[in-house]
């Protein structure tokens, strides 16, 4: 086996790709704290009614950055730096096929679908 090999223990003073247990057991308190946080804002009614959808939304981020780190071991690493830009390409392409989708339908609702037209008169273009 040379000293090449993929399957040989990381060299000293470098981490392993891998989380620990530790590491897996913060991001599932961590979890389990946000989304407890985020039932809790809507089921108590403690966050007023104007700020509910904001306070989840902001919840929900915190939660997808922790899963990120703890879970799919995204940062800033020198290791991790391929697959952070691979994540945040993906979710770029993502983001702009959502919304070049919505709004293609948004126009196509709204040019296509005559509003102020009866059935009658619609009927009497024909």
């Amino acid at each position: 086996m040379s000293k090449h090999d993929s399957n040989i223990a990381p060299e000293a003073g470098r981490e392993p790709a891998h989380g620990t247990l530790k590491g897996y057991v913060t991001g599932m308190v961590l979890s389990l704290l946000l989304t407890f946080a985020s039932f809790g804002a809507v089921m108590s009614g403690v966050v007023p009614r104007g700020f509910g959808l904001a306070t989840i939304v902001v919840l929900c981020v915190a939660q997808l950055v922790v899963q990120l780190v703890y879970f799919l071991h995204i940062g800033t690493a020198r290791d991790q730096r391929s697959n952070t830009g691979i994540f945040l390409c993906t979710a770029f392409l993502i983001a702009v096929i959502v919304g070049l989708s919505l709004w293609v339908m948004h126009n196509a609702n709204v040019n296509m679908m005559p509003t102020q037209m009866s059935v009658n008169g619609a009927m009497a273009h024909e």
